[in-house]
């Protein structure tokens, strides 16, 4: 496949502070991202932001993957596709942050998904525009490095059991969140550990 994503994405992407700042300022205006502004976006925009506090503040990355993590010689970029309704991305993106944060050679940056179809339509799950995506990268070429995304396998399987058993879409969003809740964050932890293992 083509290289799809550019130096210039990579200078329009913005940090993950700048996106919990973004999301902030839009539910002082009740507003969201992307161009469906419907009063359920917004109400769950509003709880991935609640989300996102939590597992910021709870947290707490496997002390293998951060061996892992700090052995990394070459510098990468982390790039997500993101919209701050999404609530797989409340969950994936926030300890994705906290381990790029924590070591030196690798930086967190952002894409709003509906602002960038090039780059999303080239990272489709199952011919779906599904988010969070993560695409690692080698900062000085741009050479993808690996994928993860939109969640965690286990959770990808319950999302197609459910969806294949015509769940409404209300009681997938929910029995995902209980998935979340009891996981936190230890099964992407685990996948992520062994994407950077599988490239040293």
């Amino acid at each position: 496949m083509p290289q799809v994503i550019t130096q210039d994405h990579i200078d329009r992407a913005m940090s993950y502070a700048r996106f919990r700042d973004l999301i902030y300022s839009l539910l002082i205006e009740r507003q969201t991202t992307g161009s469906d502004q419907s009063k359920e976006l917004v109400h769950y925009t509003r709880l991935s932001s609640q989300r996102m506090d939590r597992m910021d503040k709870q947290t707490v990355i496997l002390p293998e993957l951060m061996d892992e993590l700090k052995a990394i010689k070459e510098n990468q970029i982390w790039l997500g596709l993101v919209e701050a309704w999404c609530g797989d991305v409340a969950h994936g993106i926030p300890p994705l942050a906290k381990m790029a944060v924590s070591v030196p050679k690798v930086s967190m940056r952002l894409l709003l998904r509906d602002e960038n179809p090039d780059v999303m339509d080239a990272y489709l799950t199952n011919g779906s525009r599904s988010i969070p995506k993560v695409i690692a990268l080698k900062k000085d070429t741009l050479e993808e490095l690996w994928t993860w995304g939109p969640r965690p396998e286990p959770a990808q399987k319950l999302f197609f059991e459910l969806r294949e058993k015509g769940e409404p879409i209300t009681d997938i969003a929910e029995e995902l969140q209980k998935w979340y809740n009891q996981d936190k964050a230890q099964t992407l932890q685990k996948e992520i550990l062994e994407l950077v293992r599988s490239v040293k």
